[in-house]
């Protein structure tokens, strides 16, 4: 696996055809010096977001991530509004989006976002970091690219 991926680098690997989505979070996760990561495709039937790779994550956290309803959670709140949730410290966040058991990852700096190509939903990308951390505006738009350019390979 190649470290360092440039958000440019990563959606052109996207074009290739076949993805593997786990070295597919594992490069983003790099690229934007993470230390966490998740990926949800909905389930266009169920409607629920389902964990198609994570890294990162607590073994027992797993079974309380892999289906995630829309509008709970940080990743269920990305997916119903259509934009980011971020978190400057997940630690300390009493906002609420943030569930009991995502403090559990011991991240602090995060973010989700919603998988979209014109407007329709294909699933959500979450990364954190281990320290406080508030994205910057250009990080937000690349996550958002990569999350269009991930739904354009569900879509075909």
């Amino acid at each position: 696996m190649r470290t360092g991926l440039s958000v440019a680098t990563i959606l052109s690997d996207l074009k290739q055809g076949s993805v593997d989505w786990q070295e597919l979070l594992e490069n983003v996760i790099t690229s934007f010096d993470c230390s966490t990561g998740t990926v949800h495709f909905l389930d266009q039937e169920t409607s629920l977001l389902k964990i198609q790779a994570h890294k990162g994550i607590p073994p027992f956290l797993i079974p309380k991530l892999s289906t995630i309803p829309i509008g709970k959670g940080m990743a269920g709140i990305a997916a119903e509004r259509k934009e980011a949730v971020e978190m400057c410290n997940l630690q300390t966040d009493d906002s609420g989006v943030a569930r009991p058991a995502a403090k559990e990852t011991k991240v602090e700096g995060s973010i989700a976002v919603p998988m979209l190509l014109n407007g329709k939903l294909y699933g959500t990308l979450g990364i954190a970091k281990p320290v406080p951390y508030d994205f910057t505006e250009e990080e937000r738009k690349n996550l958002l690219k990569i999350g269009e350019g991930m739904s354009k390979v569900l879509a075909d």
